[in-house]
């Protein structure tokens, strides 16, 4: 579920199917509530590749957008943490403004579906006390986190109720983004980025819970409702 100020615009689910060497997540998206009023649309994102020692490396990632009668979808492939292709369907028109993205910054990534379900025998501050190097198809972003606390989730609206840790989050662009962009610019400094993790039932992962982003137009707040494991 995601709200904006309390107001219910989005309804999320995630499936994750991992047989120990492979790994496959499709995340849906649907705008709901009172969004719905004045905007439709719907996203899709997978990844899917190899399972490691240390968590999950992308070899596949796919975002799949539809709004407005207009489809929007970006796809990389990957070997060793490094793109070996990558589409962008209708292509992106140059723009003087847009930073470019080297071949540099396509190496030694993860895409942002599998860098945050994080392997973790315990819900311990090393969840937190990480760097995460990131490639979308079109941008390329770090996101340095921090331990913050430990805490409950009571919610009984939400999917899990139980032990969380929650963790600052700092995100730096790369490039991909617009240098004159305000929403970059605010997104750099913004000092109200957070991410509470809990485990995914006995799978020794811990998985996105709850997401909270400071905006200009009041708290965006992502909360997890359902997660199906295969």
């Amino acid at each position: 579920m995601v709200t904006l100020r309390g107001v219910n615009i989005a309804q999320v689910s995630v499936d994750f199917d991992n047989n120990g060497q492979s790994y496959a997540v499709n995340i849906d998206g649907l705008v709901s509530g009172l969004a719905s009023l004045v905007a439709a649309g719907t996203a899709d994102l997978n990844s899917n590749g190899k399972v490691g020692a240390n968590g999950l490396q992308s070899e596949q990632f796919t975002l799949a957008t539809k709004a407005n009668n207009e489809t929007f979808k970006v796809r990389f492939q990957a070997q060793n943490s490094n793109v070996t292709s990558f589409q962008v369907t209708p292509e992106l028109t140059d723009n003087v403004n847009r930073v470019k993205v080297t071949s540099g910054h396509r190496k030694g990534i993860n895409d942002p579906v599998a860098a945050f379900l994080i392997k973790a025998d315990s819900l311990s501050p090393a969840i937190c006390n990480r760097s995460m190097d990131i490639f979308t198809g079109i941008e390329r972003f770090d996101i340095d986190m921090s331990f913050a606390e430990n805490q409950t989730a009571t919610s009984q609206r939400t999917g899990y109720q139980g032990p969380v840790v929650l963790c600052k989050l700092r995100y730096k662009p790369i490039s991909g983004h617009f240098s004159d962009s305000a929403s970059t610019t605010y997104m750099k400094h913004n000092q109200r980025f957070l991410m509470w993790f809990s485990p995914l039932k006995n799978t020794g992962y811990a998985i996105p819970y709850r997401v909270l982003i400071g905006t200009a137009f009041g708290d965006l707040s992502m909360v997890l409702t359902r997660v199906s494991v295969k």
